[in-house]
């Protein structure tokens, strides 16, 4: 009963985030402001993972521009960002970006790294 009562949850909040990440789009001008302010760092400037702080990591971080990223949805990417990549040092936003400002993010993102699920 507790497992399934849990599961439920989880579900529930996934399908709200979801449902927030597709019926609102982002601003990619706003989007582009935050990225260079929090992300180039280590995604570099163009979303290619070279940024200069990767020296400092263990674990490379994503290459926007690379086939993994381009077939990840809009709600793949929208979690990583809010939520962080688990053993990985990405780490979540959702403490310091609205999702109205995550949405902005994603949508630059895309600008880059345009959806396509057969690679």
């Amino acid at each position: 009963m507790f497992v399934r009562l849990v599961l439920s949850v989880v579900l529930v909040g996934l399908s709200v985030s979801w449902t927030l990440a597709q019926t609102h789009s982002g601003n990619t001008k706003r989007g582009e402001k935050i990225f260079q302010q929090h992300c180039a760092g280590c995604h570099g400037t163009v979303g290619d993972g070279l940024g200069p702080d990767i020296k400092e990591l263990i674990v490379p971080p994503a290459d926007f521009r690379a086939v993994k990223s381009r077939t990840k949805t809009d709600m793949e990417l929208y979690l990583a960002i809010k939520q962080g990549v688990l053993f990985s040092p990405m780490h979540g936003w959702a403490d310091r970006l609205s999702d109205q400002e995550i949405r902005d993010v994603l949508n630059y993102i895309r600008t880059f790294a345009p959806f396509n699920p057969l690679g």
